[in-house]
């Protein structure tokens, strides 16, 4: 009769479920202290990898078209280019405009103080008296306005428009947002060009009896971050339209440069006209009959968020992520309260991915059906 194996003291060890819970709290640790030495890194590959996402279904097309991967790559990547220098040339004459608009705000001032005195004026022939301190108050605090933005913005803009400017050098050093998109393209192209390929490389790096369940949430996540990304974009896409033809019935100069500002931002849902907004009025303040020029621009801009976040947000979302209206909108105002700017645009999705684990998951199995 065989006496059994005897354990070496790594298998004695590795019993204990405290050096388990050790090992796995170490490495836990380890993970989050390399995530955060090259988590831009990560970040730029996440995007990429987005990038070749999105755009698999339309090389495949094209490839089913008899247009090989390569070319329909290349297409892609001209497509990218042409927005990049599209954006670049709409925000430079915004931002010339601005510009100019910044440095005649003190004569726009000045119009504004005459236009208190003939309001002072008009309420003093009918009794109402004593606005003088509020005409003074608001005209210093204009006067105040102005100077804080030519000592901060206007040199801004104008760096941006100069080639030899601080922030166009930032944008070509290393570690700026040029080197970013670079990178993020370089990437992009290369995860296109062997995109089942790479998912294949990453699915083998997992044990094989985990292979199946990779497969199912990698569907899952697909299913909710590609439906909240393609919805996001047909919106982003209106409001841009929106705003660029109602603008440009209101006579506001550069209206299809802001209503790209307000597509390109709303990505980020409900930021896109808020952001959209503020150069629109600067320049109405430049036009004749300003107050009819800014009240159109109000109508525009509450149009367009009134549409998106009463009709398209909700059901276009609704319908991408199979959210509630309702589900979309809470998740946005959570997201807005836990993380800002970030929370706002990964709520929807994570709402939505959390929702199709537990029909997958947890809705069938027993802890559910037979209760704990």
């Amino acid at each position: 009769m065989t006496s059994p194996p005897r354990l070496n003291a790594f298998q004695h060890a590795w019993r204990s479920p405290w050096i388990r819970l050790l090992v796995f709290l170490l490495l836990l640790w380890l993970s989050y202290r390399l995530f955060s030495q090259v988590r831009t890194v990560v970040v730029d590959f996440a995007v990429a990898f987005l990038i070749a996402y999105l755009t698999n279904p339309l090389l495949n097309w094209l490839q089913r078209g008899r247009v090989r991967r390569g070319l329909g790559v290349f297409f892609v990547l001209l497509v990218f280019i042409g927005i990049f220098g599209l954006a670049g040339m709409l925000l430079a004459t915004v931002s010339g405009q601005l510009v100019q608009l910044f440095e005649k705000l003190p004569d726009l001032i000045g119009t504004f103080g005459q236009t208190l005195d003939r309001w002072s004026q008009w309420l003093g022939e009918r009794g109402i008296g004593g606005l003088d301190n509020v005409r003074e108050r608001l005209i210093a605090s204009a006067q105040e306005y102005v100077q804080n933005i030519g000592q901060n913005i206007v040199p801004i803009l104008q760096n941006a428009l100069n080639s030899s400017g601080t922030l166009f050098n930032s944008l070509l050093s290393i570690g700026g947002i040029f080197g970013h998109v670079l990178l993020i393209l370089l990437l992009s192209v290369y995860l296109m060009l062997d995109y089942s390929r790479v998912n294949s490389a990453i699915l083998h790096a997992f044990p094989r009896p985990w292979q199946p369940r990779i497969l199912e949430l990698s569907d899952l996540v697909g299913t909710a971050v590609g439906g909240y990304v393609r919805g996001q974009l047909l919106i982003a896409a209106f409001i841009g339209v929106f705003v660029w033809l109602g603008l440009s019935l209101a006579g506001i100069p550069s209206a299809a440069a802001i209503g790209f500002l307000a597509g390109a931002f709303n990505i980020v849902p409900y930021l896109g006209p808020i952001i959209g907004a503020t150069p629109a009025l600067l320049l109405a303040l430049t036009l004749p009959n300003v107050v009819l020029k800014i009240i159109l621009v109000v109508v525009v801009f509450a149009a367009a968020n009134q549409i998106e976040s009463n009709v398209l947000s909700p059901y276009i979302l609704s319908k991408t992520t199979d959210l509630h209206p309702i589900t979309v909108l809470m998740a946005i105002l959570v997201g807005v309260a836990l993380m800002g700017f970030a929370g706002a645009l990964l709520a929807v999705p994570t709402v939505a991915l959390v929702k199709l684990l537990l029909q997958k998951y947890y809705y069938p199995s027993r802890i559910y059906t037979d209760g704990p």
